[in-house]
């Protein structure tokens, strides 16, 4: 599992190539802690890397720059541009149908 880091983006593109999803996360939330394990265990298609952020902290501006509202969220990105994601819901964080989605989005 890697890490992404704020210097990693321009704006909302992530300076990476080939196809990354992106779990964004907060140490601090209970629907990350829930969701990591399920993320870091997620089965990728060949040649998808995954990678999680981490947005404990107030000030990261990966809140805003990729208008970040609710922990975790999910965002694929292939050759630096977001082709797909998934915003979790308040109260409800993500789960294994948000997973399944990306694994189509993934095909």
């Amino acid at each position: 599992m890697e890490s992404v880091a704020p210097q990693d983006f321009r704006g909302e593109r992530l300076e990476r190539p080939g196809t990354w999803a992106v779990s964004f996360l907060a140490s601090w939330c209970p629907f990350c802690r829930a969701f990591r394990p399920k993320f870091e265990g997620f089965s990728t298609p060949p040649g998808v890397r995954l990678a999680v952020a981490d947005l404990s902290e107030d000030s990261n501006p990966l809140w805003e720059s990729l208008g970040i509202e609710v922990v975790p969220t999910l965002i694929v990105f292939r050759e630096g541009t977001r082709v797909w994601r998934r915003d979790g819901q308040g109260g409800v964080g993500l789960g294994a149908a948000d997973l399944e989605a990306m694994r189509r989005a993934l095909a």
